[in-house]
């Protein structure tokens, strides 16, 4: 039991010296945007508040938070440093919510204001930012939330099970997962926006309504629709939603405007579909599946057997 304390200890106090030596370098980077970017422009004007307000979002309140952590850690008072740092975790998740709205704001302003161009491009020259952008600086809170988990969790792991301390860990660990699971919850939304409007923008004219509140890409690809009498196999794109699969094919290759874009061919709605494998059980040379709607078959074939049982998992989790 001795033994095993002693090797908690050990990995524990190697752990809290790097969590406050990272602590440190994140505190400095920090510092470099408070300081050369937040309290000058507030100083100067050059930036209207609400504009820094959304650029910046809580950075400075995040801040604040990771230098009592800081404070707490030299100390070696890690319980109560947690404790304070767990208060202020929600600042995160607000951080997330606004950091793609900062981006926007942030590329408009440089954009359209001149003066604020210039202060950023004189900013970054200074030698402290060592050839870093502001851009560079801004999603660190986020990075920095990713390796408290894995500090934490070690801190955890090596603390004694039946001490005041293990509670608080504990404790810090639960309120660090949910605002993880919040994060990415925001960043999964945010892919999932980007890939409907990239789809929106892929297919010609704008009768395919892809961008829908509530609705989730899952997969895309190039598959041969079998027809129903002996005609040629038909090469389409299919794209796969969490309501809908969208079957479209290229537009003319000399097409002025939409030579690069792909004309909706149908769309199929997935709330009265079911699936079924035709062949491609066996190790054979790819697959054919067949997809049911209430007034058509639809065959689709791959000759790749690991395309076709990806699809056959994909339409089937969609439809259920």
């Amino acid at each position: 039991v001795e033994d095993q304390r002693a090797r908690w200890e050990r990995k524990r106090s190697r752990t809290a010296k790097e969590l406050l030596e990272t602590e440190h370098k994140y505190l400095e980077q920090l510092d470099l945007v408070v300081t050369y970017f937040v309290t000058i422009l507030k100083a100067k004007g050059t930036l209207k508040p609400a504009v820094l307000e959304i650029i910046f979002g809580p950075l400075e309140s995040i801040y604040s938070a990771s230098h009592v952590l800081s404070f707490h850690l030299e100390r070696g008072n890690l319980g109560p440093g947690l404790e304070n740092f767990c208060q202020n975790l929600d600042l995160y998740g607000c951080y997330a919510e606004n950091l793609e709205q900062a981006n926007k704001t942030l590329k408009e302003q440089l954009r359209k204001n001149k003066s604020f161009r210039r202060f950023k491009k004189l900013q970054e020259t200074r030698p402290q930012f060592q050839g870093r952008k502001l851009e560079d600086l801004l999603p660190l809170p986020l990075q920095r939330l990713h390796q408290y988990k894995h500090f934490f969790r070690d801190l955890l792991e090596n603390t004694s099970p039946d001490g005041a301390e293990h509670q608080k860990l504990a404790k810090a660990m639960k309120s660090l997962s949910e605002v993880s699971q919040w994060i990415q919850g925001i960043i999964e939304k945010r892919e999932n926006s980007l890939h409907l409007l990239r789809v929106q923008k892929l297919l010609k004219g704008k009768k395919t309504q892809v961008l829908t509140p509530g609705r989730w890409y899952i997969r895309e690809g190039w598959l041969l629709v079998v027809p129903s009498k002996g005609e040629e196999l038909k090469r389409r794109m299919f794209f796969l939603f969490s309501d809908i699969l969208i079957a479209a094919k290229c537009c003319h290759p000399l097409h002025l405007l939409n030579s690069h874009k792909l004309a909706c061919q149908a769309v199929y709605p997935l709330h009265q579909c079911t699936v079924d494998k035709v062949f491609g059980h066996t190790q054979s040379q790819g697959g054919l599946l067949s997809l049911s709607f209430p007034h058509k078959t639809l065959l689709l074939m791959s000759s790749d057997q690991q395309d076709i049982n990806d699809w056959y998992r994909s339409l089937t989790a969609a439809v259920r």
